[in-house]
C-alpha cells in the first residue's frame, strides 16, 4: 500500500467529524440567549400587544356598546315613541292638505289650517303661551361655577331632545336668546337671573330627562362644579313667558317668482 493510498481513507475520516462540528457552531448562535437585551425586548413585545389589545377593545365598546341594559330599552322606547308620532304627523298632514286641494282660500279647513300655521310659528317665535306635557329643570349653584355657557348646553341638549317650547326664570327662550356672564349672575336676553336657575320646557318628558342624564352631559357637567339637578316631569306644564315680537330690521321675506322668470 501506497502513502497516497494510506492518507485517503484518513482524509475521509475527518469529514464526518467536521459536519456535526459546523452544525453545532450554528446551532449554538442562534440559540437564543436569557441576556437584558432579550428579556427587555420580550418585556416590550408584551406590552405593546397589550396596548394593542385595550385599544382594539375601547374601539369595540364605543357607540352604545358602553350603555346600560336600561339606557338601551329607554333609547329603543323613546326611538319607537318617536316613530310612532312621526306616523301620525305624516298622517295629519297628508289629510289637511287633501282637504286644502279640494277647498279654496276661505273654506273652513283652509281657515283651521291657517290658524293652525300660525299658532305653530306663534309658539316657536315665543309671542304665543304653550301649554303641553314636559319638565322643570332646576339647577342649583352652591360655588358659583355654574356659567352661561353651561346653562346654553342645558338649552341645547334640550333642542336636541325635541324640546319645543321654554323658559329660562321669565325669559321665553327662542332661536335668537343669548347668554351673558355678569359679576351677579347670568344675563339672558338683558335680563339678570341669579342661581337656582329652573327652566321650563314642553316636550316628550322622559326623551328630555334621559337627554340630560346622559354620561358627560349637562347633569353630570353641573355635578362636577358642586351644584345640584332636579329633574321633574309632568303630564301637563305651562311656558308662560313671552318673548317681545319685533320686526327684522335688514331681514324681507323672498319675492315669489313670477310666471316666466328664472
Amino acid at each position: 500500500m501506497t502513502d497516497t493510498d494510506e492518507g485517503a481513507p484518513q482524509a475521509d475520516a475527518r469529514k464526518p467529524a467536521t459536519a456535526p462540528s459546523a452544525w453545532r457552531r450554528v446551532y449554538l448562535m442562534a440559540r437564543p440567549r436569557a441576556t437584558r437585551a432579550n428579556a427587555f425586548a420580550l418585556l416590550l413585545a408584551a406590552l405593546l400587544g397589550f396596548a394593542i389589545a385595550t385599544q382594539v377593545r375601547q374601539t369595540q365598546a364605543q357607540g352604545l356598546e358602553d350603555l346600560r341594559q336600561d339606557e338601551l330599552v329607554r333609547i329603543l322606547d323613546d326611538v319607537t315613541q318617536n316613530g310612532a308620532r312621526l306616523d301620525d304627523e305624516i298622517t295629519e298632514l297628508q289629510s289637511t292638505r287633501d282637504g286644502l286641494v279640494d277647498s279654496d282660500a276661505s273654506s273652513p279647513e283652509a281657515i283651521a289650517a291657517a290658524q293652525e300655521r300660525a299658532d305653530t310659528l306663534g309658539i316657536l317665535a315665543g309671542t304665543e303661551r304653550a301649554t303641553g306635557p314636559g319638565i322643570r329643570l332646576r339647577i342649583v349653584d352652591h360655588d358659583d361655577e355654574i356659567t352661561a355657557a353651561a346653562l346654553l348646553d342645558a338649552v341645547q341638549e334640550l333642542r336636541d331632545a325635541g324640546a319645543e317650547a321654554m323658559q329660562i326664570g321669565d325669559v321665553r327662550v327662542v332661536a335668537s336668546t343669548w347668554f351673558r356672564d355678569t359679576d351677579t349672575g347670568v344675563e339672558v336676553d338683558g335680563a339678570r337671573l341669579e342661581a337656582p336657575y329652573e327652566l321650563i320646557v314642553i316636550g316628550d318628558p322622559q326623551t328630555m330627562s334621559s337627554a340630560m342624564e346622559i354620561p358627560g352631559g349637562v347633569s353630570e357637567s353641573v355635578r362636577s362644579k358642586g351644584g345640584e339637578v332636579t329633574i321633574t316631569e309632568f303630564t301637563s306644564i305651562n311656558v308662560e313667558a313671552l318673548h317681545s315680537d319685533s320686526s327684522p330690521r335688514y331681514a324681507r321675506p323672498v319675492p315669489e317668482p313670477t310666471d316666466g322668470s328664472n
